[in-house]
């Protein structure tokens, strides 16, 4: 089994997984692991839906822009912030919850990020792999339909988790001293700009990504093809009536 060093310093996002199943007394003891993990208030307030059936993943498969790892993984976790369980062992002993805020559903999305990392570190220690999907705020109308989640419960995120059937090249990173700041925060010139970005737009998938799409800097490609302010409002303006629809934005 790898160290903990190992598992931190050499981890990879892996998109294809070999046919191989993940045993279910593994999976449950990455997730005992996992919930293990620290939590507001010693609350818990997540709820983690696990996703096998193949009929099911092919539906949920859109939610996620057809990414090919939602069908072929053998395993989808969706991680929820969840006050519903909570609001119900609430007023099951003579308590009046008032979690339906916005700062419930923070609280609870927070837990449920802890919890979803921690899940990742246990499953790759194992020697598994696994995928973040960024799609599941885009679409959470969707998923909580599908999933059949009530009133107090919207998902935050996903993971695909199998056996690797590659093994990509470590994604890049910034440097340490672009992200950690000593007391205060000291905001950035120029030239620190230059410097910590440097490596980034310099990688040959970088130049690739500017030649495809015809653009002039690597920003261009976050800015008008990957993360589109029009496309940020949209899926805002969703999350934003999801929260509402799931008793979360009330006065």
């Amino acid at each position: 089994m790898k160290t903990l060093s190992d598992t931190l310093l050499n981890r990879r996002t892996i998109r294809k997984y070999s046919a191989k199943k993940v045993d279910d007394d593994l999976l449950n003891d990455i997730l005992t692991k996992g919930c293990r993990a620290s939590t507001t208030g010693n609350m818990q307030v997540y709820s983690i839906i696990i996703t096998r059936d193949p009929v099911k993943k092919k539906e949920l498969a859109p939610f996620h822009f057809n990414q090919k790892m939602v069908t072929e993984a053998p395993v989808m976790l969706t991680f929820c912030a969840d006050f519903n369980r909570f609001n119900l062992w609430c007023r099951e002993n003579k308590a009046d919850p008032g979690y339906d805020n916005f700062l419930s559903f923070f609280t609870a999305a927070i837990d449920a990020l802890i919890v979803a990392q921690t899940v990742c570190i246990a499953a790759e220690a194992e020697g598994l792999g696994i995928c973040y999907l960024g799609t599941t705020t885009y679409t959470a109308d969707k998923i909580i339909e599908s999933l059949k989640l009530p009133e107090g419960v919207v998902p935050v995120t996903t993971i695909t988790l199998g056996w690797p059937d590659e093994a990509p090249e470590q994604p890049d990173r910034l440097p340490l001293e672009a992200i950690v700041h000593k007391e205060v925060y000291h905001d950035y010139s120029k030239q620190d700009i230059e410097e910590y970005y440097r490596s980034k737009e310099e990688r040959e998938d970088s130049r690739e990504f500017i030649r495809e799409n015809n653009k002039e800097t690597l920003a261009q490609i976050f800015t008008d093809v990957r993360y589109k302010k029009d496309d940020n409002i949209t899926f805002s303006r969703i999350l934003l009536k999801v929260l509402h629809d799931q008793g979360f934005m009330h006065q």
